[in-house]
């Protein structure tokens, strides 16, 4: 799930009440891009550049090599000795195979660790943009000491002299390498280090922690939490309230990690359900319905929706006759396609497409009888944070089963839904409203 937020709804102090409802403004609020609250100290602090380099391994006669794999020569980077090590036709995959290896890590002292992150290429030299690139970070040991793609390109590809990789039978490979400091994880004092602590996992609960800290870290929302109204007789594993309460409190004022075993069991969950991967839309769904319902005859009643309901305008108008047919409804989050969307603008054309209404799928327009006509959706205002679910899976009726898409899918820093002049957007939306998000969190 990933989520667009602006900048916080009210600057009042963590002392005052945040949402007294007669204040709050109706209808859609501005959205500008601002600083996010305010940096700590340990944010302020300079950090010296890590060590990084690119190096370049340019291979002749690539077709005709008669070898398993390839190690190209040493590299230093950050003072440490590295090389790509290559499969030329696939490490038992019949894709091009390719790693950033630890150059010399037979000789080095019992105990050794370093950490990189690093991306391997391999160059077109007919159009550069057609380059294949692959990303990822490693720390590197003796157990461990390559680490790259077993599956970075179809052999296929790579071979066929059209495609730009083979040229005159040479293949050039990149490798950029950026050397970090290795983190001890049982001594690295979170708090210290960022200002912040993390949510400790219970067996597969990861997928509800971020949820958590992304609602955690939205002000309005965490304030609004503060003040919802409990009892000295509530206790923290019966009461979702007070069990959300003493987890913020903790994430704001502990030092080390916070555990969650008392908000899942005011959830009715047991052990079992903890170990159990849940959907996040509807985990968020839920969790959002019942503080709704908890925030009633408050002083915060009505935060879950000023924070995040839009409403969107579905509409068929026929091509023919003069008669159009709209309905207004609510959302609290928007599941966007990811397959055949290179990103999230291309996801929200789809959303907004116009479907034609002919031959055996006419509409019935009431007195005008069969109609062609068009049928979409357009958005009468966004919220002030946008929710957005990714639709990462699709049934495939082949293999009976839910499967995941892959595909490579891009979402900006920031979001700006007016543009092409406000295509998204309703003639009843109000255009002096600036629908710009900048990205709050992704959640993967």
């Amino acid at each position: 799930m990933t989520l667009m937020a602006p900048p916080p709804l009210d600057q009042q102090e963590d002392d005052e009440m945040l949402v007294p409802h007669n204040d709050l403004a109706d209808g859609p609020q501005p959205m500008e891009v601002a600083p996010a609250e305010t940096a700590s100290a340990v944010d302020a602090q300079s950090v010296d550049d890590p060590p990084s380099a690119r190096f370049t391994w340019t291979i002749d006669n690539f077709s005709r090599l008669n070898t398993k794999k390839l190690y190209s020569d040493i590299f230093i980077v950050g003072g440490y000795k590295w090389r790509i090590l290559i499969f030329p036709k696939g490490n038992n995959v019949d894709h091009l195979s390719m790693y950033l290896d630890v150059a010399d890590s037979a000789t080095l002292p019992y105990g050794w660790s370093r950490y990189a992150q690093f991306s391997l290429s391999v160059v077109n030299q007919i159009h550069k943009k057609y380059s294949i690139r692959k990303d990822t970070q490693h720390q590197f040991n003796a157990r461990e000491s390559d680490w790259g793609f077993t599956s970075f390109m179809p052999l296929g590809e790579l071979y066929d002299p059209g495609r730009g990789y083979l040229v005159n039978d040479t293949c050039i490979i990149e490798a950029d390498v950026t050397v970090r400091r290795v983190i001890d994880y049982w001594s690295h004092d979170s708090k210290k280090e960022t200002g912040y602590v993390g949510l400790k996992n219970q067996g597969a609960t990861c997928y509800m922690n971020s949820l958590l800290q992304t609602l955690y870290h939205i002000p309005y929302f965490r304030k609004a939490v503060y003040h919802m109204p409990t009892t000295e007789n509530d206790m923290p594993s019966g009461s979702i309230p007070l069990a959300l309460q003493s987890l913020f409190y903790k994430l704001q004022y502990s030092d080390t990690g916070v555990a969650t075993k008392e908000l899942t069991k005011s959830f009715g969950w047991d052990t079992y359900d903890s170990f159990m991967q849940h959907d996040v839309q509807e985990l968020n769904r839920v969790l959002c319905e019942k503080l709704e319902d908890k925030m009633k005859r408050t002083v915060v009643e009505g935060t879950i929706q000023q924070l995040f309901e839009g409403h969107h305008m579905n509409y068929i108008e026929c091509i023919n006759v003069d008669y159009k047919s709209t309905r207004k409804e609510s959302f609290y989050d928007l599941q966007l396609d990811v397959k055949g969307c290179q990103d999230v603008y291309a996801s929200f054309d789809k959303y907004v497409e116009v479907e034609r209404l002919e031959g055996d799928n006419k509409y019935h327009a009431e007195q005008h009888g069969l109609q062609d006509a068009r049928k979409g959706v357009l958005f009468i205002d966004f919220p002030p944070v946008l929710q957005l679910q990714l639709k990462r899976f699709e049934y495939d009726f082949m293999r009976d089963t839910m499967v995941k898409i892959n595909d490579r899918y891009e979402f900006p820093l920031q979001l700006d839904l007016d543009r092409e002049d406000g295509k998204y957007l309703s003639p009843e939306a109000e255009r002096s409203v600036r629908n710009l998000y900048t990205l709050h969190s992704s959640q993967v």
